[in-house]
């Protein structure tokens, strides 16, 4: 790139006819997004991450088989489209769902096997070829389809570093790993209300609080974190709506504001975006208010992800992305545009 516009990397669901790997230019004045071109050569890359510095993604192949690749970011002016850094590397199970890179290593978490798998980074950011370890859950909930066993939704590592947080759907729990030679163990395991069905968690940039989004039920969960003891503590429950949904509302995404002063929620069943200000301190007290709802912008905000001022949201079922700006002072997103990228499911901006 020469124009001074930053990248955005979008994945799809191939099986659902996305097209596969979107980059597309962000243009820094409003957020709009220009499609630069595809890559169709991994199936179903639902979830992508970018390395640190910014010159690998990675993506997770959401398949029975189970897979996770990595792509060299090209620099300025030596093109638009990520080009493979080696094969893809099996993750030992099924339905890899989302990815972190951690301590020179990838993880990812394995919806379908209810896991957490490592596989290691080389020095060129490629992937080594084989995982080198995989922490397998247990446990379930009591929804009689969605939580018959663990399910793997999200894994990241904390701000401080130290630790890795997943969040499991299936048993109700977050749970803290580390990670030694290249095999994750759990530190420890922190149990939600029954049937709420964790599925993603986004940290203050104060290192001290952290917000767990519920699926099975429209409320998301206010936490105390302890980087010292690698400890997250829940303080309370708070609707992301504001009113009683007519059915299922099936919550999908979470992101805080780079200042610490909003969060936002993206709810499915609703098509919305639901607006929180993040009130003192969380000790204690749930120290967020909802104070708006906004139209998504489509239909089935699978995933929603903050950058430098703009909101951009997958909308799966609609077949696009959305940008908006969002108010510095109220956090409010207002709609800025669209780009077509059918079975749309996450977005990330380097």
């Amino acid at each position: 790139m020469t124009d001074g516009r930053g990248r955005a990397f979008i994945g799809s669901f191939t099986a659902a006819g996305g097209p596969g790997i979107v980059t597309a230019a962000v243009a820094p004045e409003d957020g709009a997004l220009t499609v630069l071109g595809t890559r169709r050569d991994l199936p179903d890359p639902s979830c992508l991450a970018l390395s640190p510095d910014g010159r690998t993604l990675y993506a997770v192949s959401e398949t029975a088989e189970g897979a996770v690749a990595a792509y060299r970011v090209p620099g300025s002016g030596a093109g638009d489209v990520p080009e493979p850094a080696g094969s893809p590397v099996p993750v030992r199970a099924n339905g890899p769902t989302h990815l972190c890179v951690f301590a020179g290593h990838v993880l990812t978490a394995n919806y379908g096997s209810g896991s957490v798998t490592a596989v290691p980074v080389r020095a060129d950011g490629g992937l080594g070829r084989s995982a080198s370890g995989v922490f397998r859950h247990t446990g379930s909930g009591p929804h009689p389809q969605r939580q018959q066993g663990p399910h793997a939704h999200q894994v990241l590592p904390d701000p401080s570093g130290r630790w890795v947080v997943g969040v499991d759907l299936g048993t109700d729990s977050v749970r803290v790993y580390t990670l030694t030679d290249g095999v994750p163990a759990q530190h420890r395991e922190v149990a939600l209300r029954p049937g709420s069905g964790p599925r993603h968690l986004a940290f203050h940039p104060d290192g001290t609080r952290a917000y767990v989004l519920n699926e099975l039920s429209p409320t998301l969960v206010v936490c105390h974190w302890d980087a010292a003891e690698g400890a997250l503590r829940p303080l309370a429950e708070i609707p992301v709506l504001p009113g009683i949904p007519s059915g299922d509302a099936y919550p999908s995404g979470v992101a805080v504001s780079p200042d610490g002063r909003f969060v936002w929620t993206a709810t499915r069943g609703e098509d919305v975006l639901s607006v929180f200000a993040v009130e003192g301190d969380t000790v204690g007290t749930a120290g967020l208010r909802l104070t708006a709802t906004v139209p998504c912008g489509g239909h089935w905000p699978r995933a929603l992800t903050e950058s430098r001022g703009f909101l951009y949201v997958a909308n799966e079922r609609s077949g696009d992305v959305t940008w908006f700006e969002t108010d510095p002072d109220t956090g409010v997103p207002r709609r800025g545009g669209a780009i077509p990228v059918a079975a749309a499911s996450c977005v990330v901006v380097g």
